[in-house]
């Protein structure tokens, strides 16, 4: 039995991953809200941020004592898990970027994906001072969601995140966190104008760089479960 502990990204919840977890059937499946989202928006402040999902995520691992954990990182989340296992490295057997964020240290996601900064800026300039708000909905759907029931199922789920998970910075400091195996997926059906930083060609353990693509946008979890579910068991 494989444990994956599965974290979403900015503005959803744990809530993304329900389709996602029957197929997963037979191993442990753990989906976490971080703290400011969904259920736990009444905690959003402007001392909330990248760190504090970050702790979100070690303290699960640590209070449910997992070890070898899958951990997976769905967009903003690239950042969090990475922060998280340079600080439990012993407890992570594999690292999965789903269509992520991935930094080096000391990055923020405003060095990861430029495009950030605008929501840093409306953030700072708005009444509360911390808040980013979903993206708008376009005639395109959101997040690469288009059907009108499961856009209607997104829609309930999404909240505000705090300014303070696009400023924070990331530390990989620990050669056995850098050693983690990790995997790539990403999810080809892409915005217009949209920009991936490229995967180099060897992981920093010098093993060759993973990369699977899911033709689909980027809420592979609600608009492709199946698809998702079958390459996360590769690593069961």
């Amino acid at each position: 039995m494989t444990t994956f502990l599965l974290v979403h990204g900015a503005w959803h919840t744990g809530q993304a991953w329900d389709r996602v977890v029957p197929l997963l059937d037979g191993h442990r499946v753990l989906t976490p809200t971080l703290t400011g989202y969904g259920e736990t928006a009444h905690l959003l402040g402007p001392e909330v941020g990248m760190h504090t999902h970050a702790d979100d995520v070690v303290r699960l691992i640590l209070a449910e004592d997992l070890h070898d954990v899958v951990l997976v990182g769905h967009s903003y989340a690239g950042l969090v898990i990475s922060h998280a296992a340079n600080q439990v490295p012993d407890r992570i057997a594999q690292l999965v970027y789903l269509d992520a964020m991935v930094p080096e240290d000391d990055e923020t996601a405003a060095d990861v994906m430029p495009q950030a900064k605008k929501g840093i800026d409306l953030a700072l300039r708005s009444e509360s001072g911390f808040r980013v708000p979903p993206p708008p909905e376009t005639a395109e759907g959101r997040f690469g969601v288009t059907d009108p029931e499961d856009l209607a199922w997104l829609r309930q789920m999404l909240s505000d995140q705090p300014v303070g998970a696009l400023q924070q910075r990331v530390r990989l400091d620990d050669p056995v966190a850098r050693a983690i195996p990790r995997v790539h997926i990403h999810c080809t059906d892409v915005p217009a104008g949209f920009s991936r930083r490229p995967v180099p060609t060897h992981q920093r353990n010098g093993d060759p760089e993973v990369v699977w693509d899911l033709p689909t946008g980027h809420d592979c979890m609600i608009t492709t479960p199946k698809a998702l579910a079958e390459l996360l068991l590769r690593l069961a």
